[in-house]
């Protein structure tokens, strides 16, 4: 359609950068098909001259409002035509959206001002009063892009214009802005993208009376997800009323015998719990401020928040196998999961359990129940709570319209449609599936209306546009809904029967959609399948497709709600019409939504549209941050990009006679004398350019793609070869100017310089005239400081010396005396320690052998007596026993006999009985014996009482010998310091004498003094007979009073006391200590 674009050296062009997504540059060279351009970061790159784009040089740098008004439409800006492209800004910004904005764009014809979502709801409002015509306003965009705040924006402007008209005592517009908090609450979650996502569609109808008044409202939400009440994805949240009854006043909470979010399976399958910067506890009591508002009264409230606790405790009711496979509750917290729940809900605990473990099957001939398995059980549980909570929704839409009012008699009305846009995950199931198709039909209607803007334009100007091919997606959308034959009447009809798997609804799709060319299967697939959107590709996972499209109540769920005695849940669940329960037909929630998505399109076809497309412009939802690469996808996806191309599809570039004579009247310069009217001087400029396929209407013309191009190049061409005269002429002038300017500044510059060289030259004179002076001076400052400062040294040296040689001499005699004294005591103590132990060694050898010899003695005599005195005792045993035998001879004699002479026979028996058992023998010998072992016991008692004292002295001998080799030790220490400080000495007085003799050097006194440590490092350890010392080096002749011979004598002396033994009386053990620690 459009002509090939003629790209010159120096042109403008748009190129495709990886960071970026698009930046401009100019080309600086043409190769072939390859083109050099610097770009405007500065770099040099090379690309292909079929993916560059020209722009429009005299475009302002900062862009422009209205994308239609750019002369290339390739580049995005805020407004595209009546579309407004509106940013999140991720922050508040109070004073965007105040009263005194909302003032500044009232009545304001649209374009004037800045670009701004108050100017298209003053548009929609002032064509609803001037025209008496409907209007809507579609607000779309990704998740997180801003859509529910930009509907806020608009209710609040419209509430501005048309407000104070009141209703029981609140103003309608005042019940529509605060209907928002309360279906937030209840329709809006955080997601990956957006913490506070609309998981619903909703069209806000605002009726206007005669006036322009404000006089009813109505609200209409459309798929409502209900799988996020039972299933949640990590990072996100359930739906926040959930969260907010956790954060209730405790008193509710015990009420609602609930926890923390953590303790419920349909909270817990995230780990987020919280919103940063959102408290729950207050969005709790602003959500039931805003129930107040909208008209629902207090026990209208509670039990929602009943039913909403009661479907918490349901998701905790867990399942396990029990006999037979079959389903029952699992623990003991289950059941009291379950009682609460029921109890939440006024219904009988049992006849939930059964309801939940078991399905009834109707026959002909009879009614069966069949118990389900724990997966069943699960699956029944999930379905009763998203009903639940599916229908607490739709009743709190209904409430609220019936609150806030409609008007019957309205004419007039302004939608505003805050619908979710299009969405691609990493996996998306029936929910984006619904959702793109919603923005499929958008969409075509979006195309629709801007095909038809461009119709009005063309017809204006009547320009002919019969042949201008309209870009339409209507394939895409008889792909889903067409009937039958469609994904939805497939799905429908796989959910009809009992044993369609995924996998078979998968199989139905590719064979039914193998050749069409908006349906693609993925390679090894087995349920998943690509469809070609407008926006893209988007691969959808169909395995809880049946499951989410099925749109029925078990009866058994029916009946036991129906029947509760809370009269707000027994409402919800009303009993369903006759003909309705007799009926078998199907409902399925894709064909509700279909139909749902017709109505709205009605709506929105009887009313004018007005676009906003909201923009996400990051992912971290982080202020000041824009990400090329994604604002360019969201703008196809929400079809910016597709109006585009259907403007491109005929006539894109559109200027007025005057903007295009002034920007091509020098490419036929004849036109400008005044001759041509406008219309027939732009027709002679195409002409002469060659251009065809153009058309000029009334107040424009009108050129295809690539026609402005093609001038602009011509119209560069032009301006280079005018632009080289100019440099030529320019350049011959500067150069002659720049000539004579540096030929008078030459001379001017030598005259100074010559002057100013003779002038450095007279200072230099003065300076070595005077340097040699202070030379002179600090040479002789110099010298004699250095003199001053030796004799000083020399001086206060010399005075040191002799007062330490004097006190050295003192101290080497203080401690000769102390010497001699330490002498005395040590031979003292080394002789009489000695005795001492010759003394104690023989004593206790004798005491010993006497012990020993006396032991020897007295074991003999005992021996001996005992020897004697068991010989004594045997023959005494003998005699006794010849006397028994004889008496026992005595004792047969007749019997008479012994009883005359009885008295005789006793009287013998006696007398010879008296020898052989005397008891004072026995007792006296008793006693010896006990005398001798008291005596031996005594003797060992001794003996042992000897040896104990005599280890007791080694051990004092011990510690005494200690304490000897210390005092050794220690001395030999004092020794080795006194003959250091000796050889130290001797080497500061020989170097004190060097520098005495070599006055003259200045430095030689403030030299440091160095020590050599050359001194022998012999062993000064001790032993216990003797010291050793080093060999003293030898000390100068003029201080040999320094030696340390005398103290090496003394210590020797010592040492030979040591090994002779000889020493003076000592006069105790406390005396000899003392004088080693006076010493010491």
């Amino acid at each position: 359609m459009g002509v090939p674009v003629n790209i010159v050296v120096g042109s403008t062009v748009w190129l495709a950068d990886p960071k970026l997504c698009w930046i401009d540059g100019v080309i600086v060279s043409i190769n072939d098909d390859k083109v050099e351009i610097q770009t405007s970061n500065e770099e040099l790159v090379t690309a292909s001259l079929s993916k560059i784009h020209p722009k429009d040089a005299e475009a302002p740098s900062g862009g422009v409002d209205d994308m239609t008004k750019l002369s290339y439409l390739n580049e995005p800006a805020t407004y595209s035509g009546n579309i407004l492209i509106a940013v999140n800004p991720f922050q508040r910004l109070p004073e965007l959206y105040d009263v005194g904005m909302m003032e500044k764009y009232k009545g304001v014809p649209f374009g004037e001002l800045a670009p701004h979502v108050f100017a298209i709801a003053d548009v929609a409002y002032r064509a609803m009063i001037n025209e008496g015509k409907s209007n809507s306003i579609l607000v779309s965009g990704e998740s997180g892009a801003g859509k529910t705040e930009t509907t806020k924006m608009l209710m609040r402007y419209l509430a501005y214009l048309g407000g104070h008209t009141s209703t029981e005592g609140r103003t309608v517009e005042q019940k529509v802005l605060e209907s928002n908090p309360v279906l937030e609450a209840f329709g809006n979650a955080k997601t990956v993208r957006n913490n506070n996502s609309s998981r619903f569609g909703k069209f806000v109808e605002i009726q206007f009376s005669m006036s322009g008044k404000i006089s009813g409202a109505a609200i209409r939400t459309y798929l409502l997800e209900r799988s996020r009440v039972c299933q949640i994805s990590e990072s996100e949240r359930n739906y926040h009323c959930f969260y907010l009854l956790c954060a209730a006043p405790l008193e509710e909470i015990n009420k609602f015998k609930l926890g923390s979010p953590m303790s419920f399976h349909y909270l817990n399958q995230s780990s987020c719990y919280e919103l940063d910067g959102v408290n729950d506890a207050d969005e709790y009591l602003a959500t039931r401020r805003a129930m107040d508002i909208v008209g629902i009264s207090l026990k209208e409230q509670e039990a929602i928040f009943r039913v909403v606790a009661a479907i918490l405790h349901l998701g905790n009711v867990e399942f396990s196998k029990g006999e037979e496979d079959v389903s029952v509750l699992k623990d003991d917290e289950a059941k009291f999961h379950l009682s609460t729940a029921a109890e939440l809900l006024m219904c009988d605990s049992h006849a939930l359990e059964d309801a939940l473990l078991k399905r009834m099957m109707i026959t002909p001939e009879e009614v069966i129940k069949r118990s389900l398995d724990p997966y069943g059980s699960a699956l029944s549980r999930d379905g009763l709570a998203k009903t639940i909570y599916s229908r607490l929704f739709d009743w709190l839409v209904e409430k609220i319209n019936v609150s806030i009012g409609q008007d019957p008699q309205s004419r007039s009305l302004i939608g505003v449609l805050d619908i979710y846009g299009f969405e691609s995950f990493k996996t998306n199931s029936f929910e984006q599936f619904c959702i793109n198709f919603t923005n499929e039909k958008l969409q075509q209607h979006f195309n629709q209306k801007v095909f038809k803007m461009e119709q009005e334009d063309y017809t204006k100007d009547d320009i002919a546009w019969s042949y201008v091919e309209f870009i339409d997606n209507q394939d895409v959308l008889d792909l889903i809904e067409k009937k039958p034959g469609g994904i939805i009447a497939l799905l429908d009809e796989a959910c009809m029967f009992p044993k369609s798997t995924p996998e078979t609804f998968a199989q139905k799709l590719y064979q039914t959609f193998k050749d069409h060319k908006r349906f693609i299967k993925p390679k090894l697939a087995r349920s998943e399948f690509t469809i070609v959107h407008y926006a893209g590709d988007v691969q959808y996972q169909s395995d809880q497709f049946l499951d989410k499209n099925k749109d029925y109540v078990v009866p058994e769920h029916q009946d036991l709600l129906s029947n509760s005695q809370c009269s707000f849940v027994a409402g919800l669940f009303p009993p369903p019409p006759e003909d309705t329960a007799k009926s078998s037909k199907f409902s399925s929630i894709g064909s509700r939504f279909k139909i749902q998505l017709q109505h709205l399109m009605e709506t929105l076809n009887s009313t004018e549209p007005h676009y906003i497309r909201c923009v996400k412009p990051n992912a971290l939802l982080q202020p000041a941050i824009f990400e090329n690469n994604d604002v360019l996808q969201q703008l196809r996806s929400g079809g910016v990009l597709e109006a585009i191309k259907i403007k491109c599809a005929g006539y894109p570039t559109r200027k007025t006679f005057f903007e295009f004579l002034k920007r091509f009247a020098m490419l036929a310069p004849e036109v400008l004398d005044g001759s041509y009217e406008e219309k027939s001087a732009c027709k002679s400029i195409v002409e002469k350019m060659g251009l065809a396929d153009y058309q000029i209407g009334n107040s424009k013309i009108f050129l295809r793609a690539g026609h402005m191009a093609e001038l602009d190049a011509r119209r560069v061409g032009m301006l280079g070869d005018s632009a080289k005269v100019i440099q030529k002429k320019a350049r011959s002038f500067i150069i002659r100017k720049h000539y004579l300017d540096v030929w008078r500044a030459s001379v001017q510059l030598q005259t100074v310089w010559r002057g100013e060289i003779a002038r450095k030259i007279y200072m230099g004179l003065r300076k070595e005239r005077a340097a040699v002076k202070i030379q002179k001076n600090l040479r002789r400052q110099v010298a004699r400081k250095s003199y001053t400062e030796v004799r000083s040294s020399a001086i206060i040296l010399q005075a040191g010396m002799r007062t330490m040689a004097a006190r050295y001499d003192f101290e080497y005699k203080k401690k000769g005396s102390a010497a001699a004294v330490i002498q005395t005591y040590w031979r003292g103590y080394k002789a009489f320690s000695y005795h001492k132990s010759l003394k104690k060694a023989s004593i206790l050898s004798q005491a010993m052998w006497r012990g020993m010899t006396t032991r020897r003695e007295h074991k003999k005599t005992l021996m001996e007596s005992l020897e004697q005195q068991a010989k004594m005792y045997s023959d005494a045993q003998r005699a006794q026993q010849s006397a028994y035998e004889k008496n026992k001879g005595v004792l047969h004699v007749d019997e008479n006999e012994a009883t005359n002479d009885a008295n005789e026979p006793r009287h013998s028996v006696r007398e010879s009985h008296i020898p052989a058992h005397d008891p004072d023998k026995f007792r006296s010998l008793a006693v010896e014996v006990e005398c001798l072992k008291a005596l031996l016991q005594a003797e060992t008692e001794r003996a042992d009482d000897l040896e104990r004292k005599y280890e007791e002295t080694q051990e004092i001998s011990e510690s005494r010998r200690k304490r000897l080799r210390d005092a050794e030790r220690r001395l030999a220490h004092v020794s080795d310091n006194w003959n250091r400080l000796s050889y130290y000495m001797s080497d500061q007085f020989t170097q004190l004498r060097m520098d005495l003799h070599c006055p003259s050097s200045s430095t030689s006194t403030s030299g440091q003094i160095i020590r050599d440590d050359m001194v022998d490092g012999s062993d000064c350890g001790s032993s216990d007979s003797d010291f050793t010392f080093p060999a003293p080096a030898p000390s100068p002749p003029n201080f040999s009073s320094l030696s340390a011979q005398p103290l090496q004598l003394m210590v020797q002396d010592l040492s030979i006391a040591e090994v002779t033994g000889t020493s003076e009386n000592w006069e105790g053990d406390d005396k000899r200590k003392d004088a080693f620690d006076g010493y010491f």
